[in-house]
């Protein structure tokens, strides 16, 4: 399962260093990761790359120096990363995911969540790789929860379309190529505004001040270390079983709305949470979104995969970092 390449590296010895040469072993399962510099790109990278792939990261604006600058609408450049690089396996992570920026911008957002997936689609089946299209829980309306692989979608707002259109694009250009859809996702953000989640933190943190929290929408806050676990099983599954392609979903299945989920970090972290507003009217500002979109999961756990992170566990090890009141941190952790 692995190769050997020669590796420079700066040995340091008694009054000089030196550069010397050595092997390093180097997988043979190979996996393309794009958008590995987002939130879940970047847990997909660290899974695959932990668990003995040969993994290269793509990414766009904050891509070098860890991973390789490709603009995804440029066909050429993606061609020649696909080709020189010969990947098993791609994961497809970069798109434009937040509603209200698809809704402003949406001739820039179906170029990225359409025709570059289209595009990605055509070259992975190319080179015969096995291409997984992440998506959306957004491609339905949350009238009829909970949702099958099977059952019909039927989007409320621009960037459920735009994700449902990339993947009918994906499967039109590979017939075995998988979709994942996925809800609301959380993780080791490197900004609380990465996730729709973490981003309630500093509301949560500055109790001085009374937060309105959404608590219509029912929302299954997912880790990304959870989605990238399912990403690397289900590649591996497939490098075993041929059959294994089409429409897949993975979800946490803790039912929150946002004030739950506010109200989950405070208890996390024993912070108050008296100052936070249930706020139970449906949302009239920025896009439409589903009330109830929750993904049935039992395809992927029939084949053996899938893996969840209690949501109170995975806030806590996500948001400690950015705990404003340093005192707490004996009591949460000590």
């Amino acid at each position: 399962m692995v190769g050997r390449e020669k590796e420079l590296k700066i040995r340091f010895v008694p009054g000089r260093c030196e550069l010397v040469e050595e092997d390093v072993d180097i997988p043979s399962r190979r996996v393309l990761i794009t958008g590995a510099t987002g939130l879940l790109g970047r847990a997909v990278f660290k899974e695959f790359n932990e668990n003995n792939w040969n993994a290269v990261g793509c990414g766009y604006r904050r891509a070098q120096p860890r991973f390789e600058q490709i603009n995804l609408l440029d066909s050429v450049a993606v061609h020649d990363i696909i080709h020189d690089f010969q990947p098993h396996v791609i994961v497809h992570c970069a798109a434009e995911r937040r509603p209200d920026v698809v809704e402003s911008q949406p001739d820039a957002a179906s170029q990225l969540n359409v025709a570059a997936s289209g595009n990605l689609a055509k070259e992975a089946a190319g080179v015969g790789a096995f291409l997984i299209y992440i998506s959306t829980d957004y491609v339905f309306d949350g009238t009829s929860p909970p949702y099958k692989e099977t059952d019909v979608p039927n989007p409320l707002n621009l960037y459920g379309k735009t994700k449902l259109d990339g993947e009918k694009a994906v499967l039109e250009n590979n017939g075995d190529a998988a979709v994942l859809r996925i809800p609301v996702l959380y993780g080791e953000v490197e900004r609380l505004e990465e996730s729709a989640v973490t981003v309630m933190f500093d509301k949560v943190q500055f109790s001085n001040k009374s937060a309105n929290m959404d608590h219509w929408q029912q929302r299954f806050p997912t880790n990304v270390k959870d989605v990238a676990t399912v990403c690397r099983q289900l590649a591996e599954k497939r490098m075993q079983d041929p059959s294994v392609k089409g429409t897949f979903h993975w979800s946490g299945n803790e039912q929150m709305t946002k004030y739950e989920m506010a109200c989950a970090i405070a208890d996390a972290f024993n912070l108050p949470s008296s100052h936070l507003r249930p706020i139970t009217d449906c949302p009239v500002v920025g896009a439409l979104r589903p009330r109830n979109a929750q993904l049935d999961c039992s395809k992927l756990e029939m084949l053996g995969i899938g893996q969840r992170t209690p949501f109170r566990a995975g806030i806590k090890e996500s948001l400690w970092p950015f705990l404003v009141d340093k005192r707490w941190r004996q009591t949460v952790f000590h």
